[in-house]
């Protein structure tokens, strides 16, 4: 995913050759997480004399954990062959120099970075291969592994990082960043680079638990750092809906994000190349909305009020939702929409005809004799994902959500999301991919941190994702064969069931080890080769 031309703060400054450029932009990554091993075992750095021409020596730093790979980044790289020569490291008189207009924000963000690391400005510029000197780095599009993919070079006295795409650039200034925070140099050698699945992030449950916007925008540099690509934020719920709306301000909870917040943290996101994904979850998770507007509530054959649930034969429900939607489409500018879909309690009744008159009713005069609930509840998502998918947007949904009826079927163009095996109606995922649906993997075995630990959830760990989970292991504890359909990726998710078990900062720090385990299991399919306390050290040291 490129980046848009878009910025959180204003720069300044000159770009041009020999030119510098102050940067406001954007702040100190906050600690990040943790590697594993590629080729080579790392040594211990010693003081030695720079080359001719360069006084500068190369900086000594602690010996590595046992077994570090040579050029030590979480994820790992895939690939690295050292050379002979001392590397690189920044020093005085450091630039970096941006070959395209493209990369301008790639050169501003990382000379700011690099000079927090001197104390010292170091600037960024415009100009060719032919402009970088000695101790320089030098970024350059051009022919590379796509479209995340990235070649870094440190066998000269430059640090030279090419990629066919801004985002393959941005991702070898991460390794670059990593390997000087652990070492501080940048081993001589090449690595080629690329990560093995497309999606790869964190979902947040900003509906039940309000976060600020400056913790999440620290989720977001921790997420660029790591080379994880999306944020998913699930906005609605039964307790509370945290996004402003001018078209429906009335369900709009009193602790909420601003859209001028919700404009800054994409914008922070887009900088680090990640795509923010919004969710408005129906038919189910609608208290927020229900409390204002009760008339669309779900009811029993009895009259009982369901929670959270609307009645999704009132067309009223569905001009709400869709409205909310095509707001948020514009705040939210990335490709995907998620429309939920998961736990409407009408589906999970032993009995939904006999308990939901209403909707069988409405599903019969809809689909025709013989249709159920079940056709209602998948021809209310259909409608939803038709809805976004006119706004230019890929649909999501919740794997139980999917769901195939006497007259209706799910539509085979949204993504799955899968996270459970528990719930009624479910599928086994390998279903799922033998149809040929692409699924997105959030297992709720591996990656559920459910504040409280509701319903047997338990903290998940770093280490169980790093030694025992992999993007194919989508319900419990076995892989699944993927084909035609393909595992896209998988996201760690944040669900706040019990708001006040954590505060802001716990969260952040219980998710530090198991984001950076998930970022290295979806950068490289093999097994890490690094133990497991060595991964947990490295990560101190790489997310200063």
């Amino acid at each position: 995913m490129g980046r848009k031309a878009v910025h959180a703060v204003v720069l300044c400054g000159v770009l041009a050759v020999g030119g510098t450029a102050c940067d406001a932009s954007h702040g100190a990554s906050p600690e990040p997480s943790s590697p594993k091993a590629s080729t080579g075992a790392a040594s211990s750095p010693t003081h030695s004399t720079a080359s001719a021409g360069d006084p500068q020596p190369r900086p000594t730093t602690p010996a590595l954990p046992p077994g570090t790979a040579a050029l030590p980044s979480i994820p790992a790289v895939r690939s690295f062959h050292p050379a002979s020569g001392e590397g690189w490291w920044p020093r005085s008189g450091t630039r970096v120099v941006a070959t395209d207009a493209s990369l301008v924000d790639e050169a501003r963000l990382f000379a700011k970075e690099l000079g927090g690391k001197l104390h010292r400005n170091v600037p960024a510029v415009r100009g060719t291969a032919h402009d970088a000197h000695s101790g320089d780095v030098l970024l350059a599009l051009g022919k590379g592994p796509a479209p995340e993919g990235y070649r870094l070079d440190s066998r000269g006295t430059r640090l030279a990082i090419a990629a066919s795409t801004d985002t393959g650039v941005f991702y070898g200034t991460r390794t670059a960043l990593q390997s000087v925070r652990a070492r501080g140099y940048v081993p001589s050698g090449v690595a080629d680079d690329r990560p093995d699945r497309p999606q790869r992030g964190l979902t947040l449950d900003i509906a039940r638990k309000h976060f600020t916007k400056d913790w999440i925008e620290a989720r977001v540099r921790e997420l660029g750092d790591l080379k994880l690509n999306e944020l998913h934020l699930h906005i609605s719920d039964d307790q509370g809906f945290r996004v402003e709306s001018t078209g429906h301000p009335e369900v709009v909870s009193r602790d909420h994000l601003s859209k001028a917040d919700v404009r800054e943290i994409v914008a922070l996101a887009a900088s680090r190349h990640v795509t923010v994904i919004p969710e408005i979850d129906s038919p189910g998770h609608l208290g927020a909305v229900l409390a204002a507007h009760p008339g669309i509530q779900l009811r029993t054959a009895s009259g009982t009020p369901v929670r959270g649930a609307v009645d999704i034969s009132r067309p009223e429900a569905a001009r709400i939702v869709d409205d909310l939607y095509r707001e948020y489409a514009k705040l939210f500018p990335g490709g995907y929409f998620h429309i939920g879909g998961d736990e409407y309690a009408a589906l999970m009744s032993s009995n939904p005809e006999l308990r939901y008159p209403g909707l069988a009713a409405h599903a019969r005069a809809r689909f025709g004799p013989g249709a159920t609930v079940s056709d209602a509840a998948t021809g209310w998502l259909n409608d939803r994902a038709d809805t976004v998918r006119r706004l230019g947007k890929t649909p999501k949904a919740w794997n139980d959500g999917v769901r195939a009826g006497p007259r209706v079927s799910a539509r085979d163009d949204r993504q799955i999301e899968y996270w459970t095996g528990r719930e009624a109606g479910r599928r086994d995922p390998g279903a799922f991919l033998r149809e040929g649906r692409d699924l997105v993997n959030l297992n709720d075995e591996y990656l559920y941190y459910v504040l409280g630990q509701p319903n047997d959830f338990r903290y998940p760990t770093g280490e169980r994702i790093y030694r025992e989970w992999s993007p194919t292991v989508l319900r419990g504890t076995r892989p699944v064969p993927e084909g035609p359909g393909k595992v896209l990726g998988a996201r760690l998710a944040v669900w706040c069931d019990r708001a006040q078990a954590q505060t802001q900062d716990q969260v952040a720090r219980g998710i530090r080890l198991p984001l950076a385990a998930l970022a290295q299991r979806l950068w490289d399919p093999g097994k890490p080769t690094q133990s497991w306390a060595s991964f947990t050290r490295l990560a101190d040291r790489v997310g200063q």
